[in-house]
C-alpha cells in the first residue's frame, strides 16, 4: 500500500521531475516494479504474508464483480472477431515458440536442451506450455502427464515467474505508449472506444457523492458474490473431479474443469454480468469500479512482490530458453495485429489471457480502461479451456526437435 499510495501521490503532481517521469514510465509498472525491489531486497515477503494468494482468490474475483456491474454486453461482444485472433494467436505464438527456442538454442549450447528419461529439459519446458496457455491447473496436468523430475521442476517454476513477469513488465510499458502503437499498427479502436464511452456516460448519468450506506452495498455486492463464487467453485470443482474420471486425472485433458480457480473466477464474472441486468448497476455511480480498481492494484503489487529480481541470473540457459519462447509469441502477435489492423489492446489482453491466465488479464484490461476488466476475464477463462490441449501439442512437437 506504501508503494501504490506513492505511485498515485506522485502521478497526481502536475511539474517538476514526476511528470517527465510518468510521461516514459507507466504509474502501473511502478506499481509492479516497487514491490519486486522491496521483495528482491528481503523487505517483504509473499510467501510469509501470503498477500498474493489473498489478492487473487478474494480482492480478484470482488474486482470482477464490480468492474462487470455497469458493463454493456451487447458492447463488449460488438468488440468483434479481432478480440479472438489475437487470443488465439497468442496460443499458436507459445505452441511453436517452444520447439523453436530448443532448435535455436541447441545450436549454441545443447547441453542446456539435453537431459534424458525424466530428466529431459522437453519435459520440463512441457510445464511452461502448460502455464502460458492455461494457467497453474494446466501446469500442473503438463507435469503428471510428462512426469518430469520433481527435483528439477522448482528451475521451471523460475522461468515461468522471472520470464512472464519480464513480458507483464513490458506490456505495462507499452500501454503508456500505447497511442503510438496503434497509429503504426493502423488499428481501429471504434468499439474499445464505444465500450468505454457507453460505461463513461452511464457513469456520469448516475453519478453522486457515495454514502456510506453506498459504501457498504457496494462491499455488500462484492464480496457476498465472492462468497457465492467460492461455495460454487468448491462444490463444481469436487463434484466433476469425484464424477468424471476425465476430469480427476491429471493427464486428462479436461483436468482444468476441476480447478477451483477456473471456476471461481467463471462464477464472478457471471455474478458481475447478472448485476448488469438489475438496478444493482446504478451503484456504478457511487464508485463501484473505482473500488473495484483499487483492488486490481493491489493485486498487481501482490505480483510484483512475488518477483526476485536476483534470481534472473540463476539458471541463465533456461532464462535465455524462455525469453526466446516469448519473443516468438511476441513477434507473432505483433506481425498479425499490423496484418488486421487490431488495436494494441487486444494484442495485449489476447496476450496474458494465454500467459498470465486470469490473475493478470483482467489487470492489463483494466489498465486501458476498467470498463475493459471484464473482456481479459472471459478471454483468460478460454484460456483455462485450450490450455491443456495447446500444451499437449506444444510438448509433441518439442519432443520430436529434442529427441530427433
Amino acid at each position: 500500500m506504501l508503494a501504490l499510495g506513492f505511485v498515485f501521490y506522485t502521478e497526481s503532481i502536475k511539474q517538476g521531475f514526476w511528470p517527465k517521469f510518468y510521461k516514459y514510465i507507466p504509474g502501473l509498472l511502478m506499481c509492479y516494479m516497487i514491490p519486486a525491489i522491496f521483495n528482491s531486497l528481503g523487505l517483504i515477503s509473499a510467501e510469509v504474508s501470503e498477500t498474493y494468494y489473498i489478492a487473487s482468490r478474494y480482492l480478484l474475483p470482488a474486482s470482477l464483480v464490480l468492474l462487470t456491474i455497469s458493463i454493456d454486453l451487447k458492447a463488449v461482444f460488438n468488440l468483434g472477431w479481432k478480440a479472438l485472433v489475437m487470443f488465439f494467436t497468442g496460443t499458436i505464438g507459445i505452441i511453436i515458440g517452444g520447439p523453436i527456442a530448443i532448435l535455436i538454442i541447441s545450436t549454441f549450447s545443447p547441453e542446456t536442451v539435453g537431459g534424458a528419461g525424466f530428466d529431459a529439459v522437453w519435459r520440463g519446458l512441457a510445464t511452461l506450455a502448460g502455464s502460458w496457455i492455461g494457467g497453474g491447473a494446466n501446469q500442473a496436468a503438463m507435469l503428471e502427464i510428462y512426469g518430469f523430475n520433481q527435483e528439477l521442476y522448482g528451475g521451471m517454476v523460475l522461468v515461468d515467474i522471472v520470464v512472464a513477469n519480464i513480458w507483464l513488465a513490458v506490456l505495462l510499458l507499452g500501454i503508456g505508449k500505447r497511442e503510438k502503437i496503434d497509429n503504426w499498427l493502423k488499428a481501429d479502436n471504434t468499439a474499445i472506444n464505444e465500450l468505454q464511452q457507453k460505461v463513461q456516460n452511464f457513469s456520469e448519468k448516475t453519478i453522486r457523492i457515495p454514502s456510506l450506506s453506498d459504501l457498504l452495498i457496494i462491499l455488500m455486492f462484492a464480496f457476498a458474490a465472492v462468497g457465492i463464487a467460492h461455495f460454487g467453485a468448491d462444490v463444481i470443482s469436487t463434484y466433476l473431479s469425484d464424477n468424471f474420471e476425465a476430469v480427476s486425472n491429471p493427464r486428462s485433458a479436461l483436468s482444468s474443469f476441476g480447478s477451483q480457480f477456473f471456476w471461481l473466477i467463471s462464477i464472478a464474472t457471471l455474478i458481475g454480468i447478472l448485476l448488469s441486468f438489475t438496478k444493482a448497476k446504478n451503484y456504478e455511480g457511487a464508485g463501484a469500479s473505482k473500488i473495484g480498481s483499487v483492488f486490481i492494484y493491489i493485486l498487481v503489487a501482490t505480483i510484483g512482490m512475488k518477483m526476485d529480481l536476483g534470481k534472473i541470473f540463476e539458471n541463465p540457459g533456461l532464462i535465455l530458453i524462455g525469453l526466446v519462447w516469448m519473443a516468438i509469441h511476441a513477434g507473432l502477435l505483433i506481425l498479425i495485429a499490423k496484418l488486421i489492423k487490431a488495436p494494441y489492446f487486444f494484442l495485449a489482453v489476447g496476450s496474458q489471457a494465454n500467459v498470465g491466465g486470469a490473475a493478470s488479464a483482467p489487470v492489463v484490461a483494466a489498465a486501458f480502461h476498467p470498463s475493459l476488466a471484464t473482456v481479459g476475464a472471459l478471454l483468460a477463462v478460454f484460456g483455462y479451456v485450450v490450455g491443456t490441449y495447446g500444451a499437449l501439442l506444444c510438448a509433441e512437437l518439442m519432443r520430436i526437435v529434442a529427441v530427433g
